[in-house]
């Protein structure tokens, strides 16, 4: 003879699906709610905000100079150099005056195990809304005294408004969006 599986006996298939639709129902209601609560304000009404954000690679710590007689007699022929340069890349510094107060003065090392790769910054100020005379310095060589890079500006800024301050030297250095 045959041995028939027998179904186990419990809740039938209309409860099972009521059950379901009820956790569902009250899985939905929990995202609903904290969808909606607590509000988030970004910034507050009068309020605007300037970011500061760039991926810069600095110029060389130090002049190529050509190598000696000695040097090159230690390399095998196709190694020889004509010129030897120096790794290591000048850190990035940033100076931010809003309305002729300094709010920002950040170093942005190089990245790489040699300092050899870009420098990188993200920086938020907030400020209030309105108009806004905004001055930026940008150095990119420690060898130089001056910042070779320099903007002033008079922004308008609108409640909420968010300007970024880039650099982009294919399109002359700093600039605001």
């Amino acid at each position: 003879m045959s041995e028939i599986a027998q179904r186990p006996v419990g809740k039938t298939g209309a409860t099972r699906w009521l059950g379901q639709l009820l956790l569902y129902g009250l899985f939905a209601l929990v995202i609903g709610v904290f969808s909606h609560w607590p509000s988030y304000r970004h910034l507050q009404p009068d309020q605007a905000l300037i970011k500061l954000s760039f991926t810069h690679v600095g110029k060389p710590v130090g002049d190529c100079r050509k190598p000696g007689a000695e040097e090159l007699a230690k390399l095998p022929p196709q190694m020889r150099p004509t010129s030897i340069c120096p790794r290591e890349r000048s850190p990035v510094i940033v100076e931010l005056d809003i309305d002729g107060v300094n709010r920002l003065k950040r170093v942005a090392e190089p990245g790489g195990l040699s300092k050899d790769g870009s420098s990188a910054m993200y920086e938020r100020v907030l400020v209030p809304a309105g108009e806004q005379r905004i001055a930026v310095r940008f150095s990119d060589d420690v060898r130089a005294r001056a910042t070779p890079y320099h903007r002033e500006a008079t922004v308008k800024l609108v409640p909420g408004q968010v300007l970024v301050i880039d650099f982009n030297a294919e399109k002359g250095g700093i600039t605001l969006q």
